[in-house]
């Protein structure tokens, strides 16, 4: 199995559009804003996310991120996002580092490789403490956190959900 975390790239528009089409359009507290636009509307998307990455046109209060695509065997089957630092928001919810796998790929391990892969990532932009926040209603992605060494920081009550916050030691790496 060839598994390879790739930087969102304007090249592989076209190959991802059906991709991201798959992916729910909000799961778990995390929004997949690319359901549902057109090939044109996913391609100034994308732009849109390099740009992100770059800290280009932020919104207010939105800080830098990278999204990365999981490949297996060259089939993507997952999406995270790392956020390059937090803002106070981002640090009593969101943290770091957000996961999706498709669906169909779920239950499979996939959710420990990104998240570990994610990780490196993480840690090769800097970031020494790295923040994973899961609703406790999602036991696989929790459960994933715990089984690459996050370790739970605390469980609070956020806007009526449940959430389970979760800090990793890049120096694990």
């Amino acid at each position: 199995m060839q598994v390879e975390l790739k930087p969102l790239q304007l090249s592989d528009a076209d190959t991802l559009y059906e991709f991201f089409q798959k992916l729910p359009a909000s799961e778990n507290s995390k929004n997949n804003r690319a359901h549902g636009l057109s090939r044109k509307e996913f391609t100034q998307w994308v732009q849109k996310e390099i740009d992100y990455s770059q800290g280009k046109n932020l919104r207010e209060g939105y800080v830098p991120r990278t999204t990365f695509v999981m490949y297996v065997d060259n089939i993507p089957v997952g999406v995270s996002n790392v956020r390059h630092y937090l803002n106070e928001k981002l640090e009593k919810y969101g943290g770091h580092i957000g996961v999706h796998i498709l669906p169909e790929y779920r239950g499979r391990g996939y959710g420990n490789i990104i998240i570990m892969e994610t990780l490196q990532k993480a840690k090769e932009m800097g970031i020494k403490r790295i923040l994973i926040f899961h609703n406790d209603d999602n036991v696989p992605a929790w459960r994933a956190s715990e089984r690459v060494g996050s370790k739970l920081d605390s469980i609070n009550i956020i806007d009526g959900i449940k959430v389970r916050k979760y800090v990793f030691d890049a120096s694990k790496l």
